[in-house]
């Protein structure tokens, strides 16, 4: 979610909450040159919306189920632990975990589109470490898939080039990052 100038660095102080104050913490100040000074940050920003808008699977209009898609098909929504293997009721009670995956599969979308055709698209795997230490994830089996692309990297958000994963491979994400990864087979 964004709010208007969050995509130039305005942080309101830290305040999240801030729709009720009528002073410097709630105003955009479009005039300073914030743009210029952000253009590597508005670029990323608008690099993630233009992702947004070109895949159903991250913009659906309905709750994931948890469900499989179809017989031996992998569920609509899979959320991982680092290691890659899916996450059992004691993994969310684990305190101290700061880490955690999520496979969205595109084959499983329930929304039809504006005619009622059914809706496919890429699936994704997100890799969120919320820590202040680097975590070391395993990508999942090849149920999920038999390779992945980077599509988004918080920590170098140049990915032009790329980078392709396969089902095993250990990446490290450093302390508060996202990874996107994009199936590709």
């Amino acid at each position: 979610m964004l709010l208007a100038g969050d995509e130039l660095g305005r942080t309101q102080g830290g305040n999240n909450n801030a729709y009720c104050q009528d002073n410097e913490v709630s105003w955009v100040d479009w005039t300073d040159g914030d743009a210029d000074d952000h253009a590597a940050q508005l670029a990323f920003t608008r690099e993630l919306a233009s992702l947004r808008a070109a895949h159903p699977v991250l913009r659906r209009r309905r709750f994931f189920s948890g469900r499989p898609a179809g017989d031996g098909e992998p569920r609509d929504l899979v959320w991982l632990t680092p290691g890659g293997a899916p996450m059992a009721d004691a993994d969310w009670q684990t305190g101290y975990a700061k880490a955690l995956g999520v496979y969205l599969n595109g084959d499983a979308i329930t929304e039809p589109d504006p005619r009622g055709r059914p809706v496919t698209d890429d699936s994704f795997l997100l890799l969120f470490n919320a820590g202040a230490e680097p975590v070391t994830f395993t990508v999942p089996g090849p149920e999920y898939a038999a390779a992945w692309e980077v599509s988004v990297d918080t920590a170098n958000p140049d990915v032009s080039a790329r980078p392709r994963v396969k089902p095993g491979d250990q990446l490290e994400l450093i302390a508060r990052a996202t990874l996107v990864l994009r199936r590709t087979q």
